[in-house]
């Protein structure tokens, strides 16, 4: 156990120093979105490709720069 907490020694220090100043809400509203996107994605071949779908849902997120564009 002592391991384990040594190895995960910064994210515990990290949820001391940010308590109460993010909303889990927020968060769980976030990972909600990307589930519900990857689910929709379900079949793609390349994670790029989800991972581009996922871009789309949040909105105002800045796209990947792709090889070429559709016009």
């Amino acid at each position: 156990m002592a391991r384990s907490i040594r190895s995960h020694r910064e994210l515990i220090l990290n949820w001391f120093k940010a308590k109460k100043e993010f909303n889990s809400g927020i968060v769980e509203g976030l990972n909600y979105k990307i589930k519900l996107t990857i689910r929709k994605a379900y079949g793609y071949r390349e994670l790029k490709v989800a991972e581009i779908a996922i871009y789309h849902t949040l909105g105002q997120l800045p796209e990947p720069e792709l090889t070429h564009r559709f016009c």
